[in-house]
This record gives C-alpha cells, sequence and structure tokens, in this order.
C-alpha cells in the first residue's frame, strides 16, 4: 500500500446471501474528496458499508493499515437522516453527543472535552439553536445537518457521507457542502456517494460503479462519455459533440440492498484500479 492511502481494496467482493452486490479488484483511497457515483444498485452504499466495517467481505480491505472492525472510531459514517426515524424522542443535541460515545470518559460520562466538540460541530453547521428540539420538530435538511454534526463531532480520519445533501435545501446544502470542504483542507480523507454527477466532477477524485470498478480516477477521466454509457447503459443521453447526460430517473440510493442502510487540486485517492 503507497503511504498516501488510507483506504485499500484488493479483490474485494461483497454478497447479499448467495448473490453478488459488488467487486472492487483494486481500489485506494487518500486524503482528499472521492465520489462514489454510479447507477441505482450499483454499489455506492455497499462500498460505503464495508469500509466502515458494516458488511462481510471476502479479499483484502484494509482501513489505516488494519481491518475496518478495528479502526472504528477512526471512521465516521454519516447516513442520510431521512434512514432515521423522526419520531425517535431524542434531542439535536443527543443525537450529536452519540458521536463521542468512543471518546467518552469513565461510565460514559461526557467530559468537558466532549461538550467543547459537541459545541463546535454544532456550531459548524449551524445547529446550536435546535439543540433541545426533537428531531419529528426539524426539517429534512436541519436533520441531516445534526446528522453531519454527529459525523465531525467524531473527530475522525476518515469520513463516509452517503447522499448528504440529496433533497435538502439550499442553505443545508451549502452549508453541508463547506463544512466537507473544510474537512479536505485538514487533511481527512472523505469519501461521498451522490447521484450529482456535477457535484462529482467537482471533487478531487471520482469512482464509478455498476456492482465493479468501471473508472477511477480525476473527474475528467472517470466522466467520461465512454465510461458513463457503459455504467448507464440505456439511461445515458447523448446530447452530441462528446456530451452526454444520464437520465436516472428517481434519485434513490442503494439503500435497499442493506437492512439499514471548489474544484480542487489536491492529491486525493490514487488512481490506480484494475478490473
Amino acid at each position: 500500500m503507497t503511504t498516501a492511502a488510507t483506504i485499500e481494496l484488493r479483490d474485494v467482493s461483497v454478497a447479499r446471501g448467495r448473490t453478488p452486490v459488488l467487486h472492487v479488484a483494486h481500489l485506494e483511497f487518500g486524503p482528499g474528496v472521492t465520489s462514489i457515483v454510479g447507477p441505482n444498485g450499483s454499489g455506492k452504499s455497499t462500498l460505503l458499508h464495508a469500509i466502515a466495517g458494516l458488511l462481510p467481505t471476502t479479499g483484502t480491505l484494509t482501513v489505516l493499515g488494519a481491518a475496518p472492525t478495528l479502526v472504528r472510531p477512526q471512521v465516521a459514517y454519516v447516513l442520510q437522516s431521512q434512514h432515521a426515524s423522526e419520531h425517535l424522542l431524542v434531542t439535536a443535541r443527543e443525537v450529536v453527543s452519540l458521536g463521542r460515545a468512543a471518546r467518552r470518559g469513565p461510565f460514559g460520562r461526557l467530559r468537558s472535552s466532549d461538550r467543547s466538540a459537541i459545541q463546535h460541530a454544532m456550531q459548524r453547521l449551524d445547529v446550536t439553536s435546535l439543540g433541545r428540539k426533537h428531531l419529528a420538530e426539524m426539517s429534512g435538511g436541519q436533520r441531516q445537518r445534526i446528522f453531519v454534526a454527529q459525523g465531525l463531532v467524531q473527530e475522525a480520519d476518515i469520513l463516509l457521507l452517503d447522499e448528504p445533501v440529496a433533497g435538502l435545501d439550499i442553505a443545508s446544502m451549502q452549508r453541508i457542502r463547506e463544512v466537507i470542504a473544510e474537512e479536505r483542507e485538514a487533511g481527512r480523507t472523505i469519501l461521498v456517494a451522490t447521484h450529482d454527477l456535477a457535484e462529482a466532477a467537482k471533487s478531487d477524485h471520482v469512482v464509478l460503479l455498476d456492482k465493479r470498478v468501471i473508472a477511477a480516477g480525476r473527474p475528467a477521466e472517470a466522466l467520461s462519455p465512454p465510461n458513463l454509457r457503459a455504467a448507464y447503459g440505456g439511461r445515458v443521453l447523448d446530447l452530441g459533440d462528446g456530451v452526454v447526460a444520464v437520465d436516472d430517473g428517481v434519485h434513490h440510493d442503494d439503500h435497499e440492498h442493506h437492512h439499514h442502510d471548489d474544484h480542487h487540486d489536491g492529491q486525493p485517492a490514487t488512481d490506480s484500479h484494475r478490473h
């Protein structure tokens, strides 16, 4: 593994029962923002789940040089807030404080450092005023910002985000994107599963999936018309002059496969991949 890589997959396969859902011959991720794109059911969320140590895999998958299950405290996984019950009687501050569970002192008590981290994360997402409100009282954008704050408060080396701005209001989208940019500048490794190809094109690095790695590299390379056609098939609209657009229908992610489911010039994951 190269010294810059924080995540490496070699000959990794994931199956649901006897049905293969993703195979990765070789991928490496390093500091910067990597967008994970592909059609519905292509394995975007599966890849994040595997890296987070939430799904069994075959092959070799290392995160920070170890098995994913051994480094979970150093990996923050932010799910879409829509997959959490809106009716849970928990406050915004309680949700964010859960992110400190692995760092708390004796008997699970919050220390002053925990309280300070919680306050800072909530300030960054502009949700401090929501601290005592329950999830059911919030808009979708507010809930999503709460979950991103929960991810940030973990102060993890790796940040996994599953469709973090899908369907949100403009203010929430902008704040979350700004926070992602800030985390990138802090040297984090950030993986973002997204349907938004325009957003992916602003990333450091893109991985294009369709149950396997179709392409990986700089956005202009990975999102080339031939690669998009290979991944999306008949859902690609040829606009001429080498320009294609994807008609992906209703934007659902591939959580159905699970039980639970700024252009940058920095150095992202290496562009090494094989099929």
